[in-house]
């Protein structure tokens, strides 16, 4: 385990264990009690309390790590945000990908007007340490005020059928709300998204434009990628 890794110090069970239950629970729409029976059916008992604490504990760690390994964000920006709703009220979870269609950052609020606009500008600026060449919104008038205030210089492009990447970004976060049956707080959301929209990612690339061969290859070095951020020699072998 390297210096850099996550510190398992007082934790009973091996690294490769915590690490694969985390990667269970962020990559696949499952709940703790679901993983917790995955374990049991490989002979590993660990209750879903237990594995519900490794997420929070380590899953913003461990997607931290891997939010460093990726390259340098493009710099065609598209913005989108979608309703949420939580304990009834509505909320909006806006977001950001470059034009690869990686998520650049996500930021769960209770409004969507100007200063809210203007918040989440500053945090991109702030998340990725640059500039953009580009910024696509839809035609939400609070986009256009807060670039204005914020990033005056960059070009703005307001166009509601240029933005589809970002629209179908939010769809592995749709599903994943329908298997959760809802999130129960902003904070919570907040949190189990922005961990979420850094571990479900790496292990999805783009299948659809590669040969089964190179698709597999690709997996392998990811998941080696895994097991380095986890500080794991590697994942659970197949039962």
């Amino acid at each position: 385990m390297s210096s850099a890794s996550p510190s398992y110090k007082n934790h009973r069970y091996r690294v490769e264990i915590i690490s694969h239950c985390v990667w269970l629970y962020f990559r696949f729409p499952l709940s703790f009690r679901e993983v917790e029976e995955m374990m049991l059916e490989r002979g590993i008992v660990v209750s879903h309390e237990s594995i519900r604490r490794w997420c929070l504990k380590f899953g913003q760690t461990y997607a931290n790590a891997l939010r460093r390994r990726r390259p340098r964000p493009g710099d065609k920006w598209h913005l989108d945000e979608v309703f949420v709703k939580i304990g009834g009220v509505q909320r909006y979870l806006w977001r950001a990908v470059d034009q690869d269609g990686n998520v650049l950052d996500i930021l769960m609020q209770n409004r969507r007007d100007k200063p809210a606009a203007r918040r989440f500008f500053r945090r991109l600026l702030t998340t990725t340490g640059q500039v953009p060449r580009v910024v696509i919104t839809d035609k939400l008038r609070s986009y256009g005020a807060a670039h204005r205030e914020v990033m005056p210089l960059v070009e703005h492009r307001s166009h509601k059928g240029l933005n589809n990447r970002a629209e179908n970004s939010h769809q592995p976060t749709r599903q994943r709300e329908r298997a959760m049956k809802g999130f129960r707080s902003v904070g919570g959301a907040q949190r189990f998204l922005s961990a979420f929209t850094g571990i479900s990612p790496h292990f999805r690339p783009h299948r659809h434009l590669m040969t089964a061969g190179r698709y597999r290859f690709e997996m392998r070095v990811r998941f080696t990628i895994w097991g380095q951020v986890t500080g794991a020699a590697g994942m659970l072998a197949t039962a």
